[in-house]
């Protein structure tokens, strides 16, 4: 059964122990709850199916390190360079700690019926039906879904404050008619840009996809890819800080959740990286990749060197499986035995 027990420091293979600092650390708390079932043989026994339902995280914000910078990221028209931190993304890590969450109260309603404890199963399943409701709505805002009906809903305003500045100018109250006109500038512009986000969900096209190994073209960092977005979905002060808008293809381009290796840069552990800036081997890359999170997402490496990832994470970017290509030489030799 799968344990969800996320925390700060977690122990390596080869390096003892990694952590990620955070100057804002958000705690996500569940409470942990136990109940108390009666045996056949009358005697009573706890039941352990829910004490692990609180777990902390520090979710990973950009850490102000005194490090050497192994290659700078320099725009144009200017001299100053970015560490690889910028890319860090809090609600990018956010987002799949809730995801293992998801899928930790999925697995305990199934075992608490395996059990055939019915009561705890029903309050799993209450609790999982929160989390979906709130995760699908989180989801619909970053994605678009209900971008299409914000710009219904400020269309109509528009429609609206149109009649009521027209009525201005029939008075002449020039002023009145000036502060909508403005309101109305501002609407337009907030439907556009709602419109536009919803048709790139709609439409979008990656030239990565979930478990592929990929490099950072700048900062020379292995990762891999476990979620994608079309547009960039972080927020003006995360984009500011990141110098997106100095990107040749801005905020408008596909950004992806990548996995760093923990073993090239053990503070980065989830970015938040712009297409243009991701680059695939040109070789399979069959190297060792750590990372706390490949495990849970992930079945193993396929015969390429990336990722398989589970079925939860294909349906949550509804993404078909990866069939690696038939290799001429590997067929003739089936056929030959």
């Amino acid at each position: 059964m799968l344990a969800l027990s996320l925390s700060p420091a977690t122990a390596s293979a080869k390096s003892g122990v990694y952590a990620t600092d955070s100057s804002c650390r958000r705690q996500f708390s569940l409470t942990k709850r136990t109940f108390a079932t009666s045996g056949s043989d009358g005697q009573s026994h706890q039941s352990q199916c829910m004490q692990s339902f609180s777990f902390s995280a520090n979710v990973i914000a950009t850490r102000r390190r005194e490090v050497v910078v192994r290659a700078g990221w320099l725009f144009k028209g200017g001299e100053k360079g970015l560490d690889a931190s910028a890319e860090q993304s809090e609600s990018a890590n956010e987002d799949i700690l809730m995801f293992f969450f998801q899928m930790d109260l999925a697995t305990r309603v199934q075992y608490a019926l395996n059990l055939e404890q019915y009561d705890i199963s029903q309050q799993l399943r209450n609790k999982l039906t929160e989390v979906e409701a709130e995760v699908i709505k989180q989801q619909e805002a970053k994605r678009g879904s209900s971008s299409k009906s914000e710009a219904q809903d400020k269309a109509i305003s528009i429609i609206r404050l149109r009649a009521d500045l027209q009525k201005a100018v029939e008075t002449e109250d020039y002023a009145l008619a000036s502060k909508l006109r403005d309101e109305i500038s501002t609407l337009e512009a907030d439907s556009l840009a709602a419109s536009a986000k919803a048709l790139a969900y709609e439409n979008a096209q990656y030239a990565f996809r979930l478990g592929q190994k990929v490099k950072h073209k700048v900062f020379g960092y292995r990762a891999v890819v476990c979620g994608m977005d079309p547009v960039c979905c972080e927020s003006n002060s995360w984009m500011e800080a990141a110098q997106i808008q100095k990107l040749a293809r801005g905020s408008n381009q596909p950004f992806y959740q990548v996995l760093v290796d923990v073993y090239e840069d053990p503070n980065l552990l989830v970015t938040y990286v712009p297409e243009e800036n991701l680059v695939a081997p040109d070789q399979p890359d069959k190297d060792r990749f750590d990372h706390p999170y490949i495990s849970i997402l992930f079945y193993g490496m396929d015969g390429a060197g990336d990722f398989i990832p589970i079925k939860q994470l294909r349906e949550k970017y509804s993404q078909p499986r990866h069939e690696l290509p038939v290799n001429p030489e590997d067929q003739k030799d089936g056929d030959n035995a």
